[in-house]
C-alpha cells in the first residue's frame, strides 16, 4: 500500500469525512483533484458552498477560497493559518493519499517492536463498493506523558517532532484553535502513539486505502471514506485555474 501511494501522480476522488471536534462529531462531503508534484489542488464541498484552489508558488503560496454564502467574497488565505485551520483536523496540504501513507509509516515505525501482536490482517471485505484487504492496528496501552514546551514551538511542530496526531494533541490540551507559538515551559499531555487503533480498508486492485478510521482512548476520533477514485489520469492545466469551466471563483 505504501509503495502504491508513492506511485500516485494525480488523484480525483470523493471524500466523506467524520471528525470529532470539541467532543462533537462533524461530517462533511467533498470532491478533490490533486496533482502531487508540483502540488496543485482543487476542492469543492459536496453542497457547493465552498471552493478552494491551491497551486504551489502562486498567490504567494496562498489558497484561493470562495465561500458561496454571503458576502460571497473570494479570499486568498494561508493554508496553515487560523481561518483555514479552524475546526479542521488537517489542512488542505494533507488532502490526498500521500499523508495517509506517511501516517501509516509513523504508526508502524513508532511501534515496530510490537507489530506482531498489534497488527492484524482480517481478510477480504467489501467496502465502498471495492473488494478490500482489511488491516487493523491496535495497541492495548495508550498512555500520555508530560512534555515541556521549548522555545518557539507550536502544537504542530511538537506533533511532528513526536510523530503523533496534531489534532489529538490539541484535543488533549485544549489547543483547538491555537496555531501560534506556545508559551515556553508550558506542560502538555502528549499521547505516546499516533493513535490507539487504526482500521484500513485497502482496495485489492490498486492497493490504495478506500476507508481509514482512527481511534483514541475515548473512541472514534476520525473516519475518512473514499469513492470514485481515479489515479494517475492526466489533468488539463486549466483545471487548476480560477477560469476553468464550472468553477465559481
Amino acid at each position: 500500500m505504501i509503495d502504491s501511494i508513492k506511485n500516485i501522480k494525480t488523484i480525483r476522488t470523493s471524500i466523506k469525512a467524520l471528525e470529532r471536534i470539541n467532543n462533537v462529531y462533524s461530517s462533511a462531503a467533498s470532491e478533490i483533484k490533486v496533482n502531487v508534484s508540483p502540488r496543485k489542488l482543487y476542492f469543492i464541498g459536496r453542497q457547493g458552498k465552498l471552493e478552494i484552489l491551491y497551486v504551489a508558488g502562486e498567490h504567494n503560496n496562498k489558497a484561493v477560497v470562495k465561500p458561496h454564502v454571503f458576502p460571497y467574497l473570494t479570499l486568498t488565505l494561508d493554508p496553515r493559518g487560523n481561518m483555514m485551520r479552524k475546526n479542521q483536523h488537517y489542512t488542505i496540504n494533507e488532502l490526498g493519499f500521500d499523508f495517509i501513507g506517511r501516517t501509516i509509516s509513523l504508526i508502524l515505525g513508532k511501534d515496530k517492536d510490537n507489530l506482531a501482536k498489534n497488527l492484524s490482517y482480517l481478510g477480504k471485505h467489501e467496502h465502498n463498493g471495492y473488494s478490500c484487504h482489511m488491516i487493523v492496528y491496535e495497541t492495548k496501552t495508550f498512555p500520555y506523558y508530560e512534555y515541556t514546551v521549548q522555545k518557539k514551538e507550536t502544537a504542530t511542530s511538537i506533533a511532528y517532532k513526536q510523530s503523533i496526531n496534531d489534532y489529538l494533541l490539541r484535543t488533549k490540551n485544549d489547543l483547538f484553535n491555537d496555531f501560534g507559538y506556545l508559551k515556553e515551559g508550558r506542560k502538555l499531555q502528549v499521547p505516546s502513539m499516533y493513535c490507539k487503533k487504526a482500521v484500513f480498508y485497502i482496495d485489492e486492485k490498486t492497493m490504495i486505502p478506500v476507508g481509514v478510521s482512527i481511534y483514541d482512548d475515548i473512541g472514534l476520533f476520525e473516519n475518512y471514506e473514499y469513492s470514485n477514485i481515479k489515479i494517475n489520469q492526466p489533468f488539463d492545466e486549466k483545471e487548476f485555474t480560477k477560469e476553468f469551466k464550472g468553477y465559481g471563483f
